[in-house]
């Protein structure tokens, strides 16, 4: 894992930091050949340079954003924003599901669209593998 991840880890509030560092753990086993650094401040992974999983402190939660995630039928994540992602959010350590993460990050891989080339067509998404 990227240092910078685990220095943003290391810089919350000890239940979040907990929260965070089990995210990041989890993703790293999940998709070990992914590139993952600090965008935007916050801790995202890509696959060949397009972005698929990240994760960011709230005001009163941690939110899990897959970029692709309103295309894996998972009724458990929520859309976000005008394009194709899905958010969770965690309040606390016992509200992560590793398994149902597991299945999530498994879909990330293999659902993807394309947020790498969005603004070269100019905000038009097309769908990957």
């Amino acid at each position: 894992m990227n240092i910078s991840i685990q220095e943003y880890n290391d810089s919350q509030a000890p239940s979040v930091k907990d929260i965070c560092d089990v995210l990041a753990k989890t993703i790293c086993e999940s998709h070990p050949q992914a590139e993952n650094k600090i965008w935007h401040a916050h801790p995202v992974w890509f696959l060949d340079g397009n972005p698929i999983v990240g994760y960011s402190k709230l005001k009163d939660s941690v939110r899990l954003l897959f970029w692709s995630g309103q295309s894996f039928d998972e009724p458990l994540l929520h859309n976000e924003g005008s394009f194709k992602a899905a958010e969770a959010r965690y309040t606390s350590l016992e509200e992560i599901d590793i398994p149902l993460l597991k299945q999530w990050l498994a879909k990330a891989a293999t659902i993807q669209w394309d947020y790498k080339n969005i603004v070269k067509r100019k905000g038009k998404l097309e769908r990957l593998k």
